[in-house]
């Protein structure tokens, strides 16, 4: 073998070798989660649940709003109270934000303000970055 061969081989093996450093693993971080209502306003409460291939390491709520809980899982339900508007009403820390694809919110039960429940066909919640 000569001396430029093993130089090339010698190369591309330490350029093989850097590009695995370069992989990322996991990297923790939190998720939002939205609400589309069609009472914007005019809802004052949400049950819903989460649900994610890790536990959540921590879950809060936008300022005016309260949060109910249950010890966080890889299911955890929750409930909001407050003025419920279009837009975020969740914050999840989640072990792995490249995994927010499987993520999941769904609605529960919504109340208006007066306490009545609402029909859920318009609501939605969405979970991104």
């Amino acid at each position: 073998m000569t001396r430029l061969s093993r130089s090339v081989l010698i190369a591309l093996a330490l350029a093989g070798a850097g590009s695995c450093e370069s992989s990322q693993g996991p990297v923790a971080g939190e998720l939002t989660v939205s609400l589309a209502t069609p009472n914007s306003g005019a809802d004052g409460a949400i049950l819903l649940s989460v649900t994610g291939p890790e536990a959540l390491t921590s879950a809060t709520v936008p300022a005016g709003l309260r949060l109910f809980g249950q010890p966080l899982g890889t299911t955890t339900r929750f409930a909001i109270t407050g003025t419920l508007s279009n837009g975020a009403v969740l914050t999840i820390g989640v072990p792995d934000v490249g995994k927010v694809a499987q993520y999941v919110a769904t609605v529960q039960a919504v109340a208006a303000s007066n306490f009545q429940l609402r029909a859920l066909s318009s609501y939605s919640l969405t979970v991104a970055r």
